[in-house]
């Protein structure tokens, strides 16, 4: 968890900044994703900016190929958000970029998030905790988070009637084969429910309390 202390700051405060050109914020925060025409390339930006002294924010780095994505949030016990250290980061690495020839792309950053209609939230929302391995974002008990900023966040939306003939939501969890047991009986543990182990190891078919369903799933499972 980031552990740096900054003054919060609004997205339109931090897009209407001077150096902020290659950045968009998306629901995960500040994101730029660079071109640089070459895995070397790309790999050269982001030892780069691991060199750099950003004051103890630790950005996200996602390489692919010849396209470096960096993701900047500051995440606290009580904060999930953008702060001025944040803006002063994303400044320093748009300019270490424009040095090293890299190409910001400012119409590539997206978020995904899985979105589930509930009743009762506080009844849905350890299920989907325990099985995603995610934790609550701050300030909003409505949000989970992947806490290694990997996996799509999750957004439970009050719903005010049931909609028996409709599966309000459906995903699939790919975990290592070797932790799909203990998930299982995490996800069990925090009230849901098995509705079939006919494909496991392969995998399980797992729904919360309230009937959402999720497929808890692995692959290369050894013999």
């Amino acid at each position: 968890m980031v552990q740096v202390t900054g003054a919060p700051i609004r997205p339109r405060q931090f897009h209407e900044a001077d150096g902020t050109g290659d950045w968009r914020v998306t629901g995960e925060g500040a994101c730029a994703c660079y071109r640089t025409g070459s895995l070397a390339e790309a790999l050269r930006l982001a030892t780069a900016i691991g060199a750099l002294d950003l004051g103890g924010l630790v950005p996200d780095l996602d390489l692919r190929g010849g396209e470096l994505t960096v993701r900047l949030i500051t995440v606290t016990d009580d904060y999930y958000g953008l702060t001025d250290a944040d803006l002063a980061a994303a400044r320093l690495i748009a300019e270490l970029a424009r040095e090293l020839g890299a190409v910001a792309d400012p119409t590539a950053p997206q978020t995904v998030q899985v979105t589930i209609d509930a009743l009762v939230g506080p009844q849905v929302v350890p299920f989907w905790r325990a099985l995603l391995g995610y934790a609550d974002r701050a300030g909003s008990p409505e949000d989970l988070i992947d806490p290694r900023r990997r996996g799509a966040p999750f957004y439970f939306q009050q719903m005010d009637t049931p909609r028996p003939q409709r599966n309000r939501v459906h995903v699939d969890v790919w975990v290592p084969y070797d932790q799909a047991e203990s998930r299982l009986a995490a996800a069990l543990a925090a009230g849901g429910h098995l509705l079939t182990a006919e494909h496991a190891p392969s995998h399980w078919v797992l729904a919360d309390p309230e009937g959402n369903e999720a497929c808890l799933a692995t692959a290369g499972c050894p013999s």
